[in-house]
């Protein structure tokens, strides 16, 4: 009987981890692929488990659980008649081209995965509920199926990662999901039938006592009654670890690469705490753990404020290694705290109530709370105030308060005496100013309140700090991320930073503002490709498409006569660029006609007449939320007709963490289109100062001879031999195009 209940519950919790990376795989791709998307679908998951929860709890309280069985194995017929799961043309269409799409994208997770994935979450409390009800000896405690059903969610996750999405295209991953939707629920309802053959009642708590009187539950306190503070506590332990597991995903999915390992791991590793926590033979926190959270905290606190990230598989370790620290705490409070069998479902409801608030938290509330990414930094002090006390530790004194005001007056003074002496931000002038206060801080590692204060007092005083991007003038949140406006330290640009990564820059000189910058700079490759584009201007048409608007630069290659059209998805970044306060090269574009068009540019570009361009320029890969359905077959298709017969396409490929030339020589190859690229690399310090950085572009057409004569430049090199799977609408894999060193 165990081995049938936990096989099933093996099977279902693999099923669940397989339908959510698949399902944002198939919608990522919509909204830019920006970290929100997976957060936002991670919400949508977690208030799904809350309301198959809370469906578990009532209606075995409500029903009894023989009609409670029947009702549930209706209600798991249910999703075969929407089953496979794939998102239709119609709500794609649907998609809005302003504002906030995130009730958009909670309607669509509705309407496609809703359902199934409602049934299948009500699978673990209401196997865990029907087998404590059997005559099993160890119905009495049915909490350890929980590792099963945690070790399936791994399964499941890890599964998709390493099998599924290398081998299987999404079309056929749904079909396969299908079918192992059916098989759940005959072997759902074997569970039922055997829950039917048992009888249950007390006697199944009398015959595990008496068949193994040496057994000691884990349990504490089972028959206590169960006050509101101890399910506020439960939500607290659920909410912390939540919120910190978004968190983690967002930096790594920001800063390192948006493809699922970087959703998967988080995730993961949250799962394994929980079945540390709830195996037959837990494994809880040791008293030591809350080092082991507080020091990478106060690494990484130290790190948002200075905005550090390399080297990356540093910081990576770092946060994962504070993740898992913090939820193991959390978990092990929750494991310990459980109650009796009798109150299971109840306890299961609870903790995912704080499950959803912290993802809640994240993705829906503090974007409208903070200007900056501060809810991680936030949840993290609050999860170094819950580490157990280590010794005979007081309670709280005036002490607590004392010595965090103390060290945020500290750091004021000197930040505010490191850049009174106009040193520029640096790695020494950044030690000067915070290694002192983290050092302190670190001594009061044994008093979690304490050492928690101390940090948020650093976090709190570290506002009056310039970094290296300069001085912000504008920050904005939404959606797609955080957007700033800065005036670099030395007072000679204007600079769009989005997340981490640089966007454009502009000259503050009148003279100079004209000049493109950054990665657009006229000795680099977008000046080349621009400069072939006007060698040509009579054979094509005069009009120039741009998917990405950034500040706007490559504006400046305007010529009067011609027509320019960006496409643009965030709303921000287009208010930005087209406010002359901020950057002047769309308001002083010399084009004779330019239009900003908002909203997903494949969408819009098919509203746009076959071959209308003579030009068409991609933009939207330097950051690394990078739009994969851009690089796709389909998406080279549409380009190719809205370009004119002979036209240029034009990919900027410069990214931090991906090697995208791989990806386009493929697609070219498959396209038939001839191709060379031009990795601007080697600039001199002077070119540096001067606002230039490294870039790399590629230029594709069907007129090979346009090819061939930018390939005389011998900076420009043929594209490499396609390798690799191509990518298609319906397989991508951004593993293979990250780079390892």
């Amino acid at each position: 009987m165990v081995y049938l209940f936990s096989a099933t519950l093996f099977f279902s919790a693999t099923l669940l981890f397989l339908v959510e990376p698949m399902v944002g795989k198939m919608i990522l791709p919509l909204l830019g692929g920006t970290p929100a998307v997976w957060n936002t679908c991670m919400v949508f998951y977690q208030a799904v488990l809350l309301l198959g929860y809370a469906y578990a709890h009532f209606s075995t309280q409500w029903l009894g659980l023989r009609r409670q069985s029947w009702l549930h194995l209706a209600l798991m017929a249910l999703p075969l008649l929407v089953l496979p799961i794939g998102i239709s043309d119609t709500a794609v269409a649907s998609l809005p081209d302003k504002g906030n799409p995130i009730l958009w994208l909670l309607w669509l997770l509705g309407s496609t995965v809703g359902l199934p994935l409602l049934a299948v979450s009500t699978t673990a409390p209401l196997l865990q509920k029907w087998f404590s009800q059997t005559r099993h000896r160890q119905a009495h405690d049915a909490y350890f199926l929980y590792a099963a059903s945690n070790a399936g969610s791994m399964a499941g996750l890890f599964g998709y990662l390493a099998l599924v999405e290398p081998n299987l295209r999404l079309w056929t991953q749904s079909r396969w999901w299908a079918a192992g939707y059916a098989a759940l629920l005959a072997m759902t309802a074997a569970c039922a039938w055997t829950l039917w053959r048992s009888p249950g009642g007390e006697s199944s708590k009398f015959k595990a006592q008496s068949s193994n009187p040496n057994y000691e539950s884990p349990i504490t306190n089972h028959e206590s009654p169960i006050s509101n503070s101890r399910r506020a506590r439960w939500v607290l332990l659920a909410f912390v670890p939540s919120s910190l597991m978004l968190g983690v995903t967002t930096y790594l999915t920001t800063d390192v690469a948006p493809f699922p390992l970087f959703w998967v791991l988080p995730l993961a590793l949250y799962l394994a705490t929980f079945i540390l926590v709830f195996a037959r033979r837990p494994v809880y926190a040791p008293s030591w753990m809350g080092r082991v959270l507080c020091l990478p905290a106060l690494v990484l606190m130290v790190s948002f404020i200075i905005e550090a990230t390399h080297p990356p598989a540093v910081f990576v370790t770092l946060h994962l290694l504070m993740f898992v620290a913090a939820a193991l705490i959390c978990h092990s409070e929750l494991a310990k705290g459980r109650p009796a069998s009798s109150h299971l479902t109840e306890f299961y409801l609870w903790m995912s109530v704080g499950g959803v608030l912290g993802g809640m938290f994240n993705a829906l509330l503090a974007p409208l709370l903070f200007k900056q990414v501060l809810e991680y930094p936030l949840v993290m002090l609050a999860a170094c105030a819950l580490a157990p006390r280590v010794g005979e530790q007081r309670g709280f004194n005036r002490w607590d308060l004392v010595w965090p005001a103390g060290l945020g007056l500290l750091t004021l003074a000197l930040i505010f005496v490191v850049q009174a002496a106009g040193a520029e931000p640096g790695r020494l002038n950044t030690l000067a100013i915070f290694a002192v206060p983290a050092l302190l801080t670190y001594r009061f590692v044994l008093r979690p309140i304490r050492f928690s204060l101390c940090l948020a007092a650093i976090l709190a005083a570290s506002a009056a700090y310039v970094g290296a991007h300069g001085r912000v003038l504008l920050v904005e949140r939404n959606f797609f991320g955080v957007v700033r406006v800065t005036k670099d330290v030395n007072g000679r640009f204007h600079q769009l930073v989005h997340g981490g990564t640089l966007h454009g820059r502009q000259h503050l000189d009148p003279a100079r503002a004209g000049e493109p910058l950054a990665f657009y700079h006229r000795t680099g490759p977008a000046g080349d490709a621009f400069r072939l584009f006007d060698s040509v201007a009579g054979t094509l048409p005069p009009r120039v498409g741009l998917i990405g608007l950034g500040v706007g630069a490559l504006a400046t290659y305007a010529k009067p006569g011609q027509a320019w059209d960006f496409y643009e998805i965030d709303p921000a970044v287009e208010r930005i660029a087209c406010d002359p306060r901020l950057f002047t090269f769309i308001s002083q574009c010399a084009a004779s006609k330019l239009r900003v068009v908002l909203g997903d540019a494949r969408l819009k570009l098919r509203d746009t007449p076959d071959g209308h361009y003579g030009m068409l320029v991609l933009d939207a890969f330097s950051s690394d939320s990078i739009p994969v359905h851009l690089l796709t077959r389909e998406a080279l298709r549409l380009y190719c007709a809205k370009v004119a017969d002979g036209g240029l396409l034009a990919f900027h490929v410069s990214n931090r963490r991906l090697d995208l030339k791989p990806i386009v020589a493929s697609l070219a190859a498959d396209a038939g289109l001839a191709g060379c690229d031009r990795e601007d690399f080697d600039i001199s310090p002077a070119e540096r100062r001067d606002g230039k950085e490294v870039s790399e572009w590629i230029v594709l057409s069907r007129r090979g001879e346009l090819v061939r004569q930018l390939a005389r430049d011998p900076r420009w090199q043929p594209l490499p031999p396609a390798s690799g799977p191509l990518w298609t609408d319906d397989f991508s894999n951004l593993l293979m195009a990250l780079r390892w060193k």
